[in-house]
């Protein structure tokens, strides 16, 4: 066993300079910072792999198809901590944003983004009659641009405060419509047709349950992180799947000389404000370990499980995800597009501006939607090292579903039962836009069974002990300082204890951006910087 069980963590030491507990890919990155920066360093993971929700998995029976099980394209994680920790990982980008289907005149056609400026402009007009809305477009997308290039590098330095970020985006338009109404009025002010009104209000929904209109701006802070990832926005693939950047992470902190010891649960943290003991379990017995410093990369809830304290109330997720593996790609009701450009890009589904807000009044009232909005992409058209080499010869792709507006509560009753209610419903939106069945695409695995795997809410609370299903921890937070946030947005109560996780200030997403801030804050506190 890596740990050594007693009152310190290394033999003839006295503990660590940190433990982390949670080998996701926030905890990976402070430990190789704080382990690049010559401190001693300890990670305790639950499971009996690192990776957490960022992890590549081969879920289907006798199949080699190593999917993003949970999480799966980059947009959030700074190339400067690739640089820092000398990662070995890579993302493509993808030359097609969106393909968004619709049924216009009694012909099925749709809006493609991407493939260069003319093109994308011939597909607005096509679909829209005119040129106005592909300007607004761009007016609107310039703008959040702009936003994106100033905002993003402030996401690894000390929190701003409100006016300092306001100063600095420089641009009272682009603040007023981002941080002060809600999203909606902004997307009804810019842009007049339905389907590139919803197009542009998904970036507000991922994972976040609320109304265009919803007075309380979570559908903003939301947007915000969806529209700055890179300094550009862009979504990219992971090439190898997720697994491959917490692999790389691991490999990193490794090097540097940290220790990871998988299948230890920790199960409370006690702390003075100098020192603090982190109890730990495992199949071969109990055990303790000291630290000066301790890097939670949990949820907000299950730091207060490990201390002692209130839980704060958890904010539910809302989101099926789907995976799939098929024979090849389906054939397009609008045979004017490739589904390979289709579904390299982001395939909306059910996703026109009024639809996306009848889906949110019928899960607020306690219903599945009737027409569940959600969002596809096929990975394997950019990168299709995820496949095995048979599998690419002939022709198989990956399919990765990400649904709307399907809060926990929904499943409370009967989580298998509205789990496949709600996979039927949700194929058949996309069916509706087929000129053949998904069913007759999908692969089968070993033992004959179709290759689609659904998770629920409540399926990532039980597996990931995500409060609620939350894919962000809790509800996200603005990148700017408030009252309580701390310099860094990573501190608690006890000056030594961190959260490092989703729940951080500026947390959520595949960004590593939490893990960077509590390593600086770490240092800071220790006085020393990074061999980075």
């Amino acid at each position: 066993m890596p740990v050594h069980e007693g009152s310190h963590g290394r033999e003839g030491h006295e503990g660590y300079d940190a433990v982390i507990v949670g080998g996701g890919h926030n905890g990976l990155v402070a430990a190789a910072y704080l382990a690049r920066a010559g401190r001693s360093v300890l990670v305790l993971e639950r499971l009996d792999h690192t990776g957490g929700a960022a992890v590549s998995t081969r879920p289907f029976a006798g199949v080699d198809a190593r999917l993003s099980r949970y999480s799966y394209l980059v947009s959030l994680l700074p190339r400067k901590i690739v640089r820092d920790l000398d990662l070995d990982f890579r993302v493509r980008g993808r030359t097609v944003s969106s393909y968004t289907p619709v049924e216009r005149g009694g012909r099925p056609t749709g809006l493609l983004v991407g493939g260069g400026e003319r093109r994308t402009r011939e597909a607005f007009a096509k679909l829209t009659g005119s040129d106005r809305e592909y300007e607004a477009w761009q007016r609107f997308y310039g703008m959040t641009g702009q936003v994106a290039e100033r905002v993003f590098p402030t996401l690894t330095e000390p929190l701003p405060t409100r006016d300092e970020l306001r100063r600095r985006i420089d641009d009272e338009e682009a603040w007023r419509v981002l941080f002060e109404e809600p999203i909606g009025s902004a997307v009804e002010r810019y842009f007049t047709d339905d389907l590139v009104r919803g197009v542009v209000l998904t970036d507000a929904l991922i994972g976040t349950f609320a109304d265009a209109h919803d007075p309380s701006l979570r559908q903003n802070r939301c947007f915000v992180y969806h529209v700055i990832g890179g300094g550009t926005g862009a979504w990219d693939v992971p090439v190898g799947g997720m697994g491959a950047l917490t692999d790389a992470l691991a490999a990193a902190a490794r090097a540097a000389g940290a220790v990871i010891a998988t299948g230890h649960e920790v199960v409370g943290i006690e702390s003075d404000g100098r020192t603090a003991e982190v109890a730990f379990r495992t199949a071969d017995g109990d055990g303790t370990v000291s630290a000066r410093h301790v890097l939670v990369n949990a949820s907000p809830q299950e730091l207060a499980r490990l201390t002692g304290d209130a839980p704060p109330a958890p904010a539910e997720g809302a989101q099926l995800k789907v995976n799939m593996l098929l024979k090849r790609l389906p054939a397009l009701r609008d045979p004017q597009v490739d589904p390979r450009e289709a579904f390299s890009g982001t395939f909306h589904v059910a996703e026109g501006y009024e639809q996306l807000a009848a889906a949110h009044a019928q899960a607020a009232s306690g219903a599945l939607p009737a027409a569940p909005p959600s969002e596809i992409y096929c990975h394997s058209l950019t990168d299709p090292t995820i496949l095995g080499p048979e599998l690419v010869e002939r022709g198989y792709q990956t399919l990765t579903l990400f649904g709307l507006h399907t809060p926990a509560r929904l499943f409370e009753r009967d989580n298998d039962s509205v789990r496949e209610e709600l996979l039927k419903s949700t194929l058949a939106q996309l069916d509706a836009h087929l000129a053949e069945p998904l069913e007759d695409c999908l692969a089968r695995d070993a033992d004959g069974r179709p290759c689609i795997e659904a998770k629920t809410p409540l399926d990532l609370e039980r597996d990931l002990r995500l409060p609620g299903g939350n894919i962000f921890h809790r509800e996200l937070a603005w990148p700017y300082a408030q009252e309580g946030t701390g310099r860094w947005g990573v501190e608690t109560r006890q000056a030594n204890v961190l959260l490092c996780g989703a729940g951080a200030v500026r947390g959520g997403g595949v960004s590593g951006v939490p893990g960077h801030n509590a390593a600086m804050a770490v240092l800071e506190d220790l006085g020393g910087g990074t061999r980075a």
